[in-house]
């Protein structure tokens, strides 16, 4: 089993997506447990000292002003986790909950938090042991971090709360007991540790932000199909095209669907026909793809930074033995970025709709009505494109920035919030949508497809036919849709349509 080193440094995407979808282990880093016992010693030291510090000797957001005895500083850290445990809603799935303990692990072994070893490799052995403790996913505003979630995580490292183990739903101190492990008890400052920063959010937005970056790629395959069925040109993928207009991200997009169109008999039996130019969505698909994967680009980047930060307050330094009050919990950089990541799959979906209803239409495309024989008795794919219709309606609302709205919390204290939680949430909905969308692009394509029964298509668009074609058969009559749609985002989700098309083109980008 891959094991993952948890450092000051150094975690991708990929590392994030190993841990949550494939089982990958953590351990921490040797630098990285020499500088969690180097943070703790200043706190103990200080506390010895009696010095005030926030949220260590002292109560929390508005009641900061409160002095806490050392008798009740014990108190203070379990009473946190149980008032801030206010989260409701659906349940996070497991993928998202290794995530995000890993996440926290990674923060706290950067060494700025003051935490205890113990602790930290309490929150290992959550991952290594698949013990996953049940967090609602909504509560947080995104300020002072992901509070609620993260205090129900750090409920079950005390013995409280609930947790999911080897598929059942125990009692978090059941859950410990079953792996043959203790509650612990938090000393000074670990309560607010355990809960103050961003890694519900960049969890979600993390592996939302990987799935985008996969279907980016299926958009182009998908829409590089949808230009061969409806006689499109190649012209516009001409890498000069690209040169006077150097967007990376469309640049990647002609390219990639120029290899997969390469040596297309479909393409090139019309190259003479009298059609000017193609329809915006098939003319300008390296536009508004490369556009879509900038953003998405942009989004992993500040994803990256943030999995490699700290986001607690106070945040202890050892070099100078001090410590800084500051806003690193604050989402508001990567709330601004999925929110971004929203749009930018929205429009993967907004322009894959357009490319369907031209299929589907027989004025637009020159095929048979909804792509099925003996129409009127037979619908065909009439109603997956007002499915598509449906979701890429759902995806404008869900593209509304979270990160512009504001609400006071904590007596006017906390008094700006990100919504961050919210981005992420949304980010994750829309690429789920957008999914759904491009199966539904990819069934008509194929659909189509079987119709051009004497030109070969191009190298990559046949990959992708056939692997389509293996799980699903052509629809001689009207079925059910819905088991054809889930059938194919399945093949999204895999990769299995992405990797065929690659290994005859090439990577994509």
């Amino acid at each position: 089993m891959k094991e993952i080193s948890l450092g000051y440094d150094g975690m991708t995407l990929e590392d994030l997506v190993a841990i949550a979808r494939q089982g990958a282990l953590v351990k921490l880093s040797k630098e990285s447990k020499n500088r969690i016992m180097g943070g703790r010693k200043l706190i103990d030291q200080w506390v010895k000292e009696e010095k005030t510090i926030y949220g260590v000797t002292t109560g929390f957001g508005a009641l900061s002003d409160v002095r806490i005895s050392k008798n009740d500083i014990r108190q203070l850290q379990k009473n946190i986790l149980m008032s801030h445990a206010a989260g409701v809603g659906d349940i996070l799935g497991e993928e998202t909950v290794r995530a995000t303990i890993a996440l926290r692990i990674k923060d706290l072994a950067r060494g700025h938090s003051g935490i205890r070893l113990e602790t930290t490799t309490s929150l290992v052995e959550l991952i290594n042991r698949e013990i996953y403790p049940v967090i609602p996913e909504k509560g947080s505003v995104g300020a002072s971090g992901d509070l609620a979630p993260l205090a129900h995580l750090a409920l079950v490292l005390i013995g409280l709360g609930d947790a999911y183990y080897k598929g059942q739903r125990v009692s978090g101190a059941d859950a410990l007991k079953l792996c043959g492990l203790r509650p612990i008890h938090l000393e000074a400052g670990e309560g607010l540790a355990l809960v103050n920063g961003t890694q519900v959010m960049s969890a979600i937005g993390g592996l939302a932000t990987h799935d985008a970056e996969c279907l980016a790629k299926t958009a182009d395959i998908a829409a590089a199909i949808s230009l061969e069925v409806l006689m499109g040109s190649r012209t516009e993928f001409d890498p000069r095209i690209q040169q006077v207009r150097p967007h990376p991200g469309q640049a990647a997009a002609a390219d990639n669907m120029r290899r997969i169109t390469s040596n297309s008999e479909i393409i090139t039996s019309h190259k003479d026909c009298s059609q000017v130019q193609d329809a915006y969505t098939l003319r300008c698909s390296p536009q508004v793809h490369g556009a879509s994967k900038d953003a998405i680009a942009y989004t992993r980047k500040v994803v990256e930074i943030e999995m490699n930060s700290s986001t607690n307050n106070p945040l202890f330094f050892q070099d100078s033995e001090e410590f800084l009050l500051g806003g690193n919990f604050h989402g508001q950089p990567i709330a601004m970025a999925l929110d971004f990541l929203c749009i930018a799959v929205s429009e993967l979906a907004n322009i894959s709709e357009r490319r369907i209803e031209r299929m589907v239409n027989p004025h637009l495309s020159g095929l048979p009505a909804f792509l099925i024989g003996d129409g009127g008795l037979n619908s065909g794919f009439m109603i997956a494109q007002y499915t598509a219709a449906a979701l890429v309606s759902e995806n404008k609302i869900l593209s509304h920035p979270a990160c512009v709205d504001s609400i006071p919390t904590s007596a006017n204290k906390e008094d700006h919030v990100s919504m961050g939680n919210l981005s992420a949430r949304k980010s994750r909905d829309t690429v789920k949508n957008t999914e759904e969308v491009i199966s539904i692009e990819l069934l008509c394509g194929a659909q189509a497809m079987d119709l051009f029964t004497n030109q070969k298509p191009g190298e990559g668009t046949l990959a992708a036919y056939q692997v389509i074609r293996e799980a699903v058969t052509h629809m001689e009559k009207d079925r059910i849709l819905s088991n054809d749609i889930a059938t194919v985002k399945q093949l999204i989700k895999s990769g299995k349509i992405l990797k065929a098309v690659e290994e005859k083109v090439g990577k994509l980008r």
